[in-house]
């Protein structure tokens, strides 16, 4: 699933979008495109189950792909 990030993200805030997805999931596999702003993750939920982590530190993000 991928996710697009409606601001712009910085290499710091990686950790912290890593951190947060890794608390839904923690086996699911995260990658961050800082520069095309969108975060992809490999896992077995939903996308929207990832979306209140988004939303915990304080991301607006839309699903771009399921």
């Amino acid at each position: 699933m991928k996710f697009s990030v409606k601001k712009d993200i910085h290499t710091d805030d990686v950790p912290t979008i890593e951190h947060a997805m890794k608390m839904v999931d923690a086996d699911a596999k995260v990658s961050v495109n800082v520069d095309a702003k969108t975060v992809s993750v490999d896992s077995w939920l939903m996308p929207e189950e990832f979306l209140v982590a988004f939303v915990d530190e304080d991301y607006d993000v839309r699903i771009v792909e399921a």
